[in-house]
């Protein structure tokens, strides 16, 4: 039996925004590792360079780069379930 909601126009637009979904997802998951990496990267190195005085600031870059990170993770997640017809009209 052939289930209508994966079938004609709705299959084809399901597979459309779940490809959409799973590759922009992807790519934000990408930039956010960069922007983690980069922020923690660039904290050890000031905590590396100035020791106990450049210490909060270090920590802060480390910080605001895994805050980031995790809050694209997050965006990016959202947009692969709502690809897949988790979320909204195709659900």
């Amino acid at each position: 039996m052939n289930n209508s909601s994966n079938s004609g126009v709705t299959g084809g637009v399901k597979w459309v925004t779940s490809t959409l979904g799973n590759g922009t997802a992807g790519v934000l998951n990408t930039a956010g590792g960069v922007v983690g990496a980069v922020g923690r990267g660039l904290g050890e190195t000031v905590n590396g360079v100035t020791g106990k005085t450049g210490k909060p600031v270090g920590d802060g870059m480390k910080d605001i780069g895994d805050g980031i990170e995790g809050g694209i993770g997050r965006v990016a997640g959202g947009v692969k379930r709502a690809g897949g017809g988790e979320h909204g009209p195709l659900r």
